[in-house]
């Protein structure tokens, strides 16, 4: 399905997107970090294995990675409600926005690895070219379909698919079980 590389990446923008974008989680109203706490929450969010970049995070590099996260939320969006023209079309967007590109690196006794950014992108802006570049491959590599908004009432957090069958739809056990929880006290209420 997806590369190990791109799967990390893939998880990374859903982490982003969780972590930096207003919305529900879990039934219950989420205000995303802000101010003073917006810099620690962007590095929680962002894997140190998918991270090749200097990790300085300051104010202007985590806003910068909230509008990138906003407009990911759009993708996934897209997505879910079967717009893939438009998810298509926010990915292109990011594409050139963030200035993605591809390119071969290795470290110090490292193998080479395909990154898609450039050598001296900030950390927010080859994140985000990161990010937009995974997504892309998803959406033009026919799995457009492994990317989601949970599906239980009161929360709108996103997530990779990446069980074999392909049928999750929920971003945590947590949402799924709320959601049996209720059918299953309205099937009693009903009975």
């Amino acid at each position: 399905m997806f590369d190990s590389h791109v799967g990390v990446l893939l998880e990374q923008a859903v982490s982003l997107v969780n972590t930096l974008t207003d919305g529900e989680a879990h039934g219950r109203p989420y205000i995303a970090p802000r101010g003073a706490a917006l810099p620690a929450a962007v590095d929680a969010a962002v894997s140190r294995t998918a991270a090749s970049l200097p990790r300085e995070i300051n104010d202007a590099q985590a806003e910068y990675l909230v509008g990138a996260a906003t407009r990911m939320r759009e993708v996934f969006r897209a997505v879910q409600d079967d717009r893939l023209d438009d998810a298509a079309a926010t990915v292109n967007a990011l594409l050139r926005d963030t200035g993605a590109r591809p390119r071969l690196d290795r470290g110090e006794d490292e193998p080479w690895q395909v990154h898609f950014h450039g050598a001296g992108d900030s950390f927010a802006a080859g994140s985000s070219a990161s990010c937009a570049t995974a997504l892309a491959l998803a959406v033009g590599g026919g799995l457009a379909g492994r990317l989601g908004v949970c599906r239980a009432e009161r929360c709108d957090r996103v997530y990779v698919d990446t069980s074999r069958n392909g049928t999750r739809q929920f971003c945590s056990t947590a949402c799924q079980n709320r959601t049996k929880a209720a059918a299953f006290r309205a099937r009693k209420e009903a009975g």
